[in-house]
């Protein structure tokens, strides 16, 4: 009996040892969830159907799943992109990375990392939607709630503010680093001038709906140092394991669908940017979408022609007669092969962006320094931004030399010069634009007069929510609904006056 109790103990000994998978992953790092919240920052193709189709950049004459501000009508299949992309992947991620760190002092720059970037994508989802989930978002596994309820924009905002102020401020360089950070390699400063630079946005965003706040939020913000240069810019590299977005729907189904539109390029020829061959191409007498190669292509600027708004495929043959052109096919598009390729960068955050902003902000006498050298600065920024694309992009230092002189900041006309050109420099990044020409009125732009719109108003105010809200979490939408107002398009959200 003896001998047999030993026998089975010693078939025991190291069972347990044996049975444990010592190569299974039992945890996550959290700087990987962080990476994987950054990566899905890059936008979706649903941003150009609505947000660059209402800045009139580019446009699409075909209905279908690419109806938006082309008609001026809802689609909820389009306006759910954002919504879905932001909260099940950066929201989601960025919550769960400050869950786990939080009290955690060797993770102390991750958790104000996370901060940051959770502040960005909330800031997007409110200005894009209004009312959003914010205090109880991202916390269906944490807290097991699956129905958030909807903050109101104000309050948000608010939040967004404090959270950039303290985990800008609280990044010590002093303390361990995240070298596996995909952003920033970790580098603290660079992360500190991140924060700071979308406080600078939060608080000109607010510029006329809570102008003492938004000075304040401006000066603090200027005062603590923003992005000094385009190696400072928050920009997602794309690679054959992760493409971009926009470039992936725009040289895949897409491919023949989206036209530059007429407003942007006869801007920019008007002034001759030279940022329009950096941007265009024309496939000069295609008659349809194969014959859109290589071999048409021309990126002269003087043969780009902008495809007008307010025509559908089959109304748009009046304005392709009377250019004389072959089919619609031959109006200008984005170079898909060079500024829209599979894996051209995608820009959220520019030192372009942050001199334009703050050329407003010395304009309206909130910080110190001349708002025509701000201006400058982020126009010459933006245009070496350009060669970031692609080499092929890349516009000459001459050539912004000259620009600049033909085109200097007029005191009497400044705040109209300084939104326009953040317009150009925002093409592409379609939420920061549309937000930015809702709170400063510029470009001055007409309406799209496409016949039979789905709008009460002149301009798309903001994007609806997605069916998923409506059938599943139907009680908290419809409360910010009964606050904000109706579910449609022409609703404005709180800071939009």
């Amino acid at each position: 009996m003896v001998a047999t109790l030993v026998a089975a103990t010693s078939c025991d000994n190291g069972f347990e040892d044996l049975n444990t998978n010592k190569i299974g992953v039992t945890g996550i790092n959290p700087v990987f969830m962080l990476n994987d919240a950054v990566t899905f920052t890059a936008l979706p193709l649903g941003t150009v159907i609505y947000d660059v189709g209402i800045m009139q950049q580019i446009v699409t004459p075909n209905s279908g799943i690419l109806t938006g501000a082309n008609f001026n009508l809802d689609n909820r299949t389009a306006t759910q992109e954002l919504w879905q992309r932001y909260y099940r992947n950066t929201i989601r991620n960025t919550v769960s990375v400050i869950n786990q760190v939080a009290n955690d002092p060797t993770r102390t720059n991750l958790l104000q990392m996370a901060r940051i970037l959770k502040a960005f994508a909330f800031m997007v989802m409110t200005d894009t939607y209004g009312d959003v989930p914010y205090s109880e978002a991202g916390k269906g596994f944490i807290d097991q709630i699956v129905l958030p309820r909807y903050d109101p924009q104000e309050t948000i905002y608010k939040e967004i503010i404090r959270e950039l102020t303290e985990a800008s401020a609280a990044l010590d360089a002093t303390k361990p680093t995240e070298s596996a950070d995909i952003l920033y390699i970790g580098d603290v400063t660079k992360w500190r001038k991140l924060g700071y630079s979308l406080l600078l946005r939060a608080g000109m965003r607010l510029s006329l709906v809570a102008p003492e706040l938004a000075a304040q939020t401006v000066k603090l913000a200027f005062e603590k140092g923003v992005f000094q240069s385009n190696g400072d810019n928050f920009m997602i590299l794309h690679n054959a394991n992760f493409l971009n977005p926009i470039g992936n729907g725009l040289n895949a189904t897409e491919a023949n669908n989206f036209f530059l539109a007429a407003p942007f390029v006869t801007h920019l020829k008007t002034t001759a940017d030279p940022r329009l061959k950096a941007i265009a191409v024309r496939y000069v007498g295609a008659t349809s979408g194969p014959q859109m190669v290589p071999s048409r292509g021309s990126t002269d600027p003087e043969v780009q022609i902008g495809m007008p708004l307010g025509y559908d495929n089959n109304t748009i043959s009046g304005p392709v007669a009377a250019s004389k052109l072959a089919s619609f096919y031959d109006y200008s598009q984005v170079d898909r092969n060079r500024m829209v390729k599979l894996q051209s960068p995608s820009f959220l955050v520019t030192y372009a962006q942050t001199q334009l902003l703050l050329a407003e902000a010395a304009q309206r006498n909130w910080i110190a320094g001349s708002a025509a050298t701000f201006y400058e600065q982020g126009i010459r920024a933006h245009m070496e931004q350009m060669a970031l694309y692609d080499a092929a992009c890349a516009v000459p230092p001459a050539a912004t030399t000259t620009y600049l002189a033909a085109n200097p900041l007029v005191p009497a006309k400044a705040l109209e010069q300084i939104n326009t050109q953040y317009w150009i420099a925002s093409f592409l990044n379609g939420p920061e634009t549309f937000a930015n020409f809702r709170r400063s009125g510029f470009p001055a732009l007409p309406p799209n007069p496409f016949p039979g719109k789905g709008i009460k108003g002149n301009f798309i105010n903001r994007l609806t929510y997605p069916n998923s809200e409506l059938s599943v979490n139907s009680g908290n939408l419809n409360e910010a609904v009964s606050r904000q107002g109706p579910d449609d398009l022409d609703t404005k959200v709180w800071w939009h006056k």
